[in-house]
């Protein structure tokens, strides 16, 4: 069927078949796109600041309102356009006139500099573009994607291997945005599953930096709290669990291999104390002044002067006992002073 379409009113001048034709075939081809309908605008709509009586071509509204589409839809065909002649890989506007035939690119390059969605024109819009460029995929995927959330979530649910490139999007995310670092943190409190499941890496993540704190350092630390150096064999035996750890593949679950690796340190850190008796003598006088420490710091935290509206008889019992508790303790610190007097 042809189209009958009468000179705009608001040109100054006759209007050019050329210029017609191109905004007809426009109209029948705009949703598809393509450096031959690029063409066509590049053409045909004069570039800005180029009055009406320079030139044959027409304004962006008076091509859109012959090509029966937006102005909007012609303006990105005109700035992809326009990013290309920049680029070097077309003629820029004032170098060609209507019905003008070029030598266009490959139709693949296109994609990236045309964006057929009017939020890529927005601050998020141009944010998902610039990072589907640096993720080497096209800004119109990234684009439809964040235009249908409910397909992305159900991509999610459905699949594997989307769940998986969510998590680590999420991740890459979390640690610039401090509000979704609160709601991930809020989401994972609320669900009990979640929380266990957090629990349950936090321990063994602990257990796994037990092993490469030996491992790397040399050193271990003893259940009174002192550090000391490993021996060899018990440095190589924490390297040889860190590197069957750090070996399991990503998908793989650490939590039995960190066990196993914490309670065997654990195991040779107490049978390299009970071997050396000056480290053991050492152990259990550290572990004996913690726990003194302990009971002052408790003592000295109580307050007597409410004592009369809570007394109860087993609470002076328990602290007669406690107090003969603690002579007996002196006396024979004293009696051991006495035998091992010091220098």
């Amino acid at each position: 069927m042809t189209l009958a379409i009468a000179p705009s009113e608001t040109s100054p001048v006759p209007l050019s078949d050329l210029v017609a034709r191109d905004a007809r075939e426009f109209g029948v081809y705009a949703r598809t796109g393509g450096w031959a309908f690029g063409l066509m605008v590049a053409r045909s709509v004069r570039p800005g600041g180029q009055s009406a009586s320079e030139t044959p071509k027409v304004s962006a509204k008076e091509f859109a309102e012959l090509a029966g589409c937006s102005p909007e839809r012609v303006m990105r065909y005109y700035k992809a356009w326009d990013r290309a002649a920049d680029d070097g890989l077309v003629p820029h506007f004032e170098a060609l006139t209507p019905g003008q035939e070029v030598q266009l690119p490959d139709a693949d390059v296109w994609l990236s500099y045309y964006v057929s969605r009017s939020g890529a024109t927005s601050e998020r819009g141009t944010a998902i573009a610039e990072a589907a460029e640096a993720e080497g995929i096209r800004p119109t995927k990234a684009l439809e994607v964040a235009e249908n959330p409910t397909a992305l979530r159900a991509a999610i649910l459905a699949d594997p291997s989307t769940a998986r490139a969510a998590r680590r999007a999420l991740l890459d995310r979390v640690g610039d945005d401090p509000e979704l670092q609160a709601e991930l943190a809020r989401d994972i409190v609320r669900a009990d599953d979640l929380k266990k499941a957090v629990a349950s890496e936090s321990r063994a993540a602990d257990r796994i930096g037990y092993v490469r704190q030996i491992a790397e350092s040399g050193q271990i630390r003893t259940p009174a709290g002192q550090t000391v150096d490993a021996p060899a064999d018990l440095r190589q035996e924490a390297e040889r669990h860190l590197s069957l750890i750090d070996g399991l593949d990503e998908d793989e679950d650490t939590g039995e291999w960190a066990s196993e690796a914490y309670d065997t340190l654990r195991t040779l850190v107490a049978e390299t104390v009970e071997a050396d008796p000056e480290l053991r003598v050492t152990e259990r006088r550290t572990r004996f002044y913690s726990s003194v420490q302990k009971a002052t710091r408790a003592f000295e935290e109580l307050t007597f002067d409410d004592a009369r509206e809570f007394y109860e008889d087993d609470m002076v019992q328990r602290l007669e006992e406690l107090q003969r508790a603690v002579a007996t303790c002196i006396e024979a610190l004293r009696g051991a002073r006495v035998n091992h007097p010091l220098d």
